[in-house]
C-alpha cells in the first residue's frame, strides 16, 4: 500500500490532475493489498489466493519497468509464499 502512495504521491511522472491511471492502479494493487491483510488476518486461503491472481497483472508489468517499482512484484511473491505458508498444516513445526 505505501508503494502505491509512493506511485502517485511522489512521483514525477504521474499527473494528479489525472484520476485514471490512479484508479486503475488503486483497484489492480492497493485493494488486493487490503485482501491480502485481511487474509492473513483471518487465515482465510481464498482471500490471499484471489490477492494474488487479482495483482499478477500489475505485478508483472511494473517487474519490467525501472526502478523503485519493480518492487511491486516482489509484494506478489509476498503473497504467494504466505499463500504457500498458510497451505502447510497446522499440526507440523516448520522449524523444529
Amino acid at each position: 500500500m505505501i508503494l502505491w502512495m509512493v506511485l502517485h504521491f511522489y512521483n514525477p511522472y504521474v499527473n494528479l490532475n489525472e484520476i485514471g491511471p490512479m484508479g486503475s492502479t488503486f483497484f489492480m494493487l492497493f485493494l488486493p493489498a487490503c485482501l491480502a491483510i485481511i487474509s492473513s488476518l483471518t487465515t482465510k486461503q481464498w482471500l490471499m489466493l484471489f490477492a494474488i491472481l487479482w495483482s499478477l497483472p500489475f505485478s508483472l508489468y511494473f517487474v519490467l519497468t525501472p526502478g523503485i517499482f519493480a518492487l511491486f512484484g516482489i509484494t506478489w511473491i509476498t503473497y504467494l509464499v504466505s499463500f504457500l505458508f498458510m497451505k502447510l498444516p497446522k499440526s507440523k513445526k516448520v522449524l523444529e
